[in-house]
């Protein structure tokens, strides 16, 4: 049986700016650019009672709570305190799978010890060298590990043991499944579900012919059944990072500390995951109010803001005025069988 455990910092952003000026401490704060007219990055917990969250647009953030304080990001500091962390995972497992700066899956199988006493001291270990506050989830499978890192924010755990997965499914909202976003909560209310349970009484049959192949996925997720591993080492033929937004953004700069932010992570990932890998474009993906979509994509060999922004204006333009409620950028990798260095000695 597996042990995975799923490690997310608390307000990682916002917390390390807490811990560098401790006259934060008890205030509303979100990191975001050094304007307001930028996008949220990460908010504290004093920041959301308002209802500031990442992602949203800084004036809505601003008129939701008018005495929030606004920061500029650093992400030199954020991307140090990460290696710190990675570091800490490295002493008990070599199977780590980040998936951002704040958060990754590991594998800790090969323990006698349980996985909670294992998550317990690694939350320790981070809070003694970093000052800084973890939570994490326990199960036997990524998706529930993922689930169960809220369940307890911040700064605790949760576990969800083999045994416990058939009652913990049948109460949990859909809503916490992965890929069930607003639009396919909507479509499942009206079929009367609102949790894993309630979706269970479709056969996949049903969920095939309603959902097609994504309703056989939802088949198997909403029964607890996960079977991706950790993968520390892994051929992708992309990275990207994305962002959808409570409130649609309405102006393309708006979104220019976000793609700062999401281009400073796929460099980090460039740079340790992949330092291997080559890069064959770069791409901007939105998705605009009325759910219609568009992708921009320039062949570049490497990271560049200013391609970036570029193809961002290419993208917004196609919308012809219509406001975005998703915003993401990424790379294509060359594929490592078509690497041009294998084909020096063709037969």
């Amino acid at each position: 049986m597996k042990k995975l455990i799923h490690i997310d910092m608390d307000c990682f952003y916002a917390a390390v700016e807490e811990r560098e000026n401790p006259d934060l401490r008890g205030k509303p704060v979100a990191v975001g650019g050094s304007s307001r007219r930028g996008v949220i990055c990460a908010a504290n917990y004093e920041a959301r009672k308002y209802g500031v969250r990442s992602a949203m647009p800084g004036f809505k953030a601003v008129q939701a709570c008018p005495q929030l304080i606004m920061l500029p990001v650093r992400f030199d500091l954020y991307r140090a305190e990460s290696a710190k962390i990675r570091a800490i995972f490295g002493r008990f497992t070599e199977l780590i799978e980040p998936l951002s700066l704040d958060e990754a899956y590991l594998d800790v199988s090969h323990w006698q010890s349980t996985p909670s006493a294992i998550a317990r001291e690694i939350r320790a270990q981070i809070f003694e060298e970093t000052r800084l506050t973890a939570s994490a989830g326990i199960a036997p499978n990524k998706m529930l590990a993922k689930i169960a890192s809220d369940w307890n924010k911040p700064n605790g755990q949760f576990e969800v043991k083999q045994e416990q997965i058939a009652d913990f499914m049948c109460e949990l909202p859909v809503s916490k499944l992965w890929g069930v976003g607003k639009r396919m909560q909507e479509k499942l209310t009206r079929l009367g579900v609102k949790t894993c349970g309630d979706l269970q009484r479709f056969d996949k049959f049903e969920m095939s012919r309603r959902f097609g192949k994504w309703g056989l996925e939802l088949h198997e997720l909403s029964r607890g059944h996960d079977e991706r591993e950790v993968k520390a080492h892994r051929s992708r033929k992309s990275i990207s990072k994305e962002n959808t937004f409570t409130e649609d953004v309405t102006h393309p700069a708006d979104l220019l500390p976000m793609l700062q932010q999401m281009q400073e992570e796929i460099q980090e990932l460039l740079l340790g995951k992949y330092r291997d890998r080559k890069v064959r474009s770069l791409v901007v993906k939105l998705k605009f109010s009325d759910f219609t979509r568009t992708t921009a994509e320039s062949a570049q060999g490497q990271l560049n803001a200013e391609v970036f922004r570029l193809l961002l204006d290419e993208a917004w333009s196609r919308g012809h005025g219509k406001s975005v409620r998703l915003f993401g950028i990424g790379v294509r990798l060359v594929d490592e069988k078509d690497d041009p260095q294998l084909e020096m000695f063709p037969d």
